[in-house]
């Protein structure tokens, strides 16, 4: 009986432990800005202020090649399906206040994925996937809370920005009237939510802030005149609107170092495109609604205390269509869907320093557009960075290449290669010289575009 003694002992004992659960799951902040521009943070040696999120930059990884869409609902249907936006038919411009259409009901959403895999889901701010129907509103797409709005709107009256100004302020579908400026109204609903999430259960919190989006307007009077006499009003204005949005950036940090969450959230920033005048790009060329790299290249970065070295700098080509399988794998999730995924997992690549995932990247695809990465070439398909064109709805600002003659894909292509190492203001059209690569990178092009679902905007449904 001896023999069996210690063994017996030593289950004794350890049934008498405590029992110690695996950790959870890290919580997931995705903070994004709207139309700021790649030149106007701090870390990049902006006139702007931006003192907390420059701070998080230096404790983590500036993300110096992280591209998105050139406008907003493209970049935000990308980032919510993992998928190009060619698949779901939303890759040209922006849904509008007439658009009877949305992300399709059949793509499966980032926040459904995070859900079932035990996270609370939240929303802080502007939707933009669909609107006409409340089958398409977040709440019906994965998300648990929802503050905020569907479309662009005034900071101040919360209305939408057309001749219509239908109020377009909402907590979990239901209509608020609040007074105040959006991008703190948002900043200040993230907060409450990381205060009151249980300590046990993982938050996928998503904060799509309204600044610096137009119309331009700041906070207060104040806030534009901390900021030199040098600056142009609409400079000014677009700075005072900056630093309202890193202020709120910066109690979302606050609140979850508070609460001991801080050691356990990957905390991602972005844009969701490049900026309009007054706003800055260089060394960038073009602007929003440009795939030139000033539309599709994003001030971004990523930290992750104890994961993500400090001072860290990726130079690998990465795009927004890899956050969700990369949030996925980090969850535990199931990355068994119908719909395949474009991104990749991209935290070995931030975390580890291993090359980017991808063979090549498709900047978009549009019947009269087009753009892909390969490596550091580029090519760009009828390229446009003219400032003649059709006034942004907002600011007042010409959107490049906007216009009837726009939508039309022309006769006759100009197709552009760029090499980004050596060029990144994209100076230098080298497809004369480098015929071998232009044609890799054409084919690897078409065949994207050949898959490409027809736009939405065109057909004019669901």
């Amino acid at each position: 009986m001896t023999r069996f003694f210690l063994p017996a002992l030593a289950l004794a004992l350890f049934a008498a432990l405590p029992a110690f659960a695996a950790p959870r799951p890290p919580d997931i902040v995705v903070l994004l800005a709207d139309d700021l521009g790649n030149a106007d943070v701090g870390w990049h040696g902006s006139d702007i202020r931006s003192p907390h999120l420059d701070r998080l930059a230096a404790s983590g990884a500036k993300l110096e090649h992280f591209y998105v869409l050139p406008v907003c609902t493209p970049t935000r249907a990308a980032f919510i399906t993992g998928r190009y936006p060619i698949r779901s038919g939303l890759q040209m411009n922006v849904l509008r206040p007439e658009s009877k259409y949305g992300l399709p009901l059949t793509e499966r959403t980032l926040p459904q994925a995070l859900r079932e895999a035990g996270y609370t889901t939240a929303l802080c701010g502007k939707w933009h996937l669909g609107h006409f129907d409340r089958a398409y509103w977040p709440n019906a797409r994965g998300f648990d809370h929802w503050y905020g709005h569907l479309e662009g709107i005034d900071h101040f009256t919360h209305r939408s920005y057309d001749q219509a100004a239908r109020p377009d302020w909402f907590r979990n579908g239901e209509p608020v009237q609040e007074e105040g400026y959006a991008t703190t109204l948002e900043a200040r609903e993230a907060v409450e939510l990381i205060k009151r999430q249980p300590a046990e259960k993982p938050l996928f919190l998503y904060v799509a802030f309204t600044g610096v989006h137009g119309p331009l307007q700041a906070p207060n009077e104040e806030a534009v005149a901390a900021y030199p006499g040098t600056m142009n009003r609409e400079r000014a204005l677009l700075a005072a609107s900056m630093t309202a949005l890193d202020e709120g950036c910066g109690k979302i940090l606050a609140a979850l170092d508070e609460t001991g969450r801080r050691a356990n959230t990957l905390v991602i920033f972005s844009s969701d495109n490049g900026g309009l005048p007054p706003g800055r790009n260089l060394p960038f060329r073009a602007y929003k609604s440009s795939l030139y790299e000033g539309g599709i290249r994003a001030c971004a970065l990523a930290a992750w205390p104890g994961r993500i070295r400090p001072g860290t700098v990726v130079t690998e080509p990465l795009h927004i269509v890899d956050l969700f399988p990369t949030f996925l794998k980090l969850a535990g999730g199931s990355p068994v869907q119908s719909l395949p995924f474009d991104g990749r997992d991209i935290l070995p690549v931030i975390a580890a320093g291993q090359p980017s995932p991808h063979e090549d990247l498709l900047l978009n695809s549009t019947p009269r557009e087009g753009a892909l990465r390969k490596g550091d070439w580029k090519i760009v398909i009828n390229g446009f960075d003219s400032v003649q064109g059709t006034r942004d709805i907002a600011t007042g600002a010409r959107i490049p290449g906007g216009g009837a003659a726009a939508k039309a894909r022309p006769r006759e292509q100009k197709v552009e290669l760029f090499n980004l190492r050596d060029d990144p203001g994209e100076t230098k059209d080298l497809a004369s010289v480098n015929p071998e690569v232009l044609r890799d990178l054409r084919v690897r092009y078409e065949a994207y575009a050949k898959s490409a679902a027809t736009p939405r905007q065109l057909l004019k449904e669901k």
